[in-house]
């Protein structure tokens, strides 16, 4: 009997460990599936070493991207940046190969982020993570990849979102209609910006506490580069400032207090880059756009991720979000 049509399978914790052990020269490992989401996560243990499995699914990344992402982390890494990075196997390469029942998935592992998630940032955490950010970004300004075709402009960070999440809303026409009318509104407003000078290169995009680890007051580790793409690096700070506008809105602080926790970023940020003042006045219009992208990525992973919270008390709630984004900060 042929295998049934599947979308996306789950493998086998047991099997992936035996897959990396075989491939890698590790023995005495454990592998348990952390995350099952738009990818899995698995978490390899050895006796002294810890390591992240990742598997892709062709839905979400191609062979092509994923390349372009290992390719993008290990020349961060060789240049001293704090990042999360690929490991080559014994044969030298970095993509693993599973014939799944969907078809084939790819998978790479990856270094252990030492540490762990910190909320709240205090004042030492925030200028590590200001020059890690810098690092990353003077390292990527100018930097070219084979095969990352991502580009966060305003057609695909708002006009080809908006466009896509249409079909979701369905009985909330008023609420679409807003989110139109504020798209079409900063759309406008960013085309007109002046960016010449601006930061351009490779972007993380998802530069929310939860993607980097603290040891400490010592060190950070990037990592979850999933998104990453090219545009303007005014696009971090602005995800970045995403996790204080949450802060506020859930009153986990004042909005005063979160302008002078940013402020220490900034300043650490521009210890070893420049980001103009300009810059910073547009990151209302960047945080807004991170938000309406990441509706069409909700969107568009809906039958394997999201159909758990994807409906319309959450779209009513995330356009009530995206309202107070635009009440708090949009000119």
């Amino acid at each position: 009997m042929p295998i049934f049509p599947t979308q996306y399978s789950l493998l086998a914790a047991y099997a992936i460990g035996q897959h990396i052990e075989q491939f890698y020269d590790l023995k005495q490992l454990t592998c348990r599936l952390l995350i099952h989401n738009v990818s899995d996560t698995y978490l390899i243990e050895g006796v002294t070493e810890k390591y992240i499995f990742k598997i892709y699914r062709d839905a979400h990344r191609s062979l092509t991207e994923i390349q372009a992402e290992a390719e993008l982390l290990i020349r961060l890494a060789d240049a001293g940046a704090q990042v999360s990075y690929p490991i080559a196997d014994i044969h030298g390469g970095y993509i693993q190969y599973f014939n799944a029942a969907e078809g084939m998935r790819h998978g790479l592992l990856f270094s252990y982020a030492r540490g762990e998630v910190v909320m709240p940032l205090n004042n030492q955490h925030l200028k590590l993570l200001g020059r890690a950010v810098a690092e990353v970004h003077n390292l990527t300004a100018g930097m070219e990849l084979s095969g990352n075709s991502r580009v966060f402009d305003v057609e695909h960070i708002l006009l080809k979102p908006l466009a896509r999440i249409k079909p979701a809303f369905v009985g909330l026409e008023s609420e679409y209609r807003y989110l139109e009318a504020q798209v079409n509104s900063v759309a406008a407003k960013m085309v007109a910006l002046d960016t010449k000078g601006w930061g351009y290169g490779y972007c993380h995009y998802d530069l929310l506490p939860k993607n980097f680890h603290f040891e400490g007051v010592e060190r950070i580790t990037l990592f979850d580069f999933d998104f990453a793409g090219k545009g303007f690096f005014v696009n971090d700070l602005a995800s970045f400032y995403v996790h204080y506008f949450m802060d506020v809105y859930l009153k986990r602080a004042t909005q005063e207090q979160a302008d002078i926790d940013f402020a220490v970023f900034v300043e650490s940020y521009r210890n070893l880059r420049t980001v103009s003042d300009a810059e910073l006045q547009a990151i209302p219009y960047f945080g807004f756009a991170f938000w309406i992208f990441y509706l069409g990525f909700q969107y568009d992973n809906f039958e394997d991720w999201s159909n758990s919270f994807f409906g319309p008390r959450f779209l009513k709630d995330r356009v009530g979000l995206i309202r107070q984004w635009v009440d708090w900060y949009v000119r």
